[in-house]
């Protein structure tokens, strides 16, 4: 079910003031991307470009044109491994933080 305009103006504007909030944000999207679950990971991302960097800017750090951008990201969008690494690799260094993968026994 997508976000009301009502609903995404309040993230949009904690994000530009909370770091934390943003950071966690970009957390949630990689690890519901990570866990299986990328339907919730992709809309929590493209949440996260509309509230931060915008798909303008995204596509000047990717060199990915902002439509297919997206496209990639809306409810019906499937990005290649190579798109999508591209993409979290330019929001990470955008946000200014490094995710490492760590493996739980």
């Amino acid at each position: 079910m997508p976000l009301t305009h009502d609903f995404k103006e309040p993230i949009r504007a904690r994000a530009q003031r909370d770091s934390a909030f943003r950071q966690a944000l970009l957390r949630e999207a990689v690890e519901c991307i990570m866990n299986g679950d990328l339907e919730t990971g992709m809309a929590v991302l493209r949440d996260y470009v509309n509230a931060t960097v915008g798909f303008q800017n995204l596509e000047r750090h990717t060199h990915i044109p902002a439509k297919s951008l997206m496209r990639m990201l809306g409810p019906n969008g499937s990005p290649s491994a190579t798109n999508l690494t591209s993409i979290l690799s330019a929001l990470q260094k955008s946000e200014g933080v490094q995710f490492e993968l760590s493996l739980k026994r």
